[in-house]
């Protein structure tokens, strides 16, 4: 499992994907949540403005992200 620093109250999703390097570009991101290929605390999330705060595990493929 990867952990992610949490700098604020919390970080739209899709940036996530793009901080973490999972995917190449904010498009790409937003294609991997419109297709219901990322997870957030185990469910399926398709809004691509979802906001991440502490606590959250996202599973995205086998990537596994703790937001600290």
């Amino acid at each position: 499992m990867i952990q992610f620093k949490l700098e604020g109250e919390f970080i739209p999703l899709i940036q996530l994907l793009k901080a973490m390097g999972l995917v190449g570009t904010g498009g790409d991101a937003q294609a991997a949540v419109m297709d219901g290929l990322v997870k957030c605390n185990g469910e399926v999330e398709f809004r691509k403005r979802y906001k991440v705060r502490v606590g959250d595990i996202i599973t995205f493929g086998q990537d596994k992200i703790e937001v600290i």
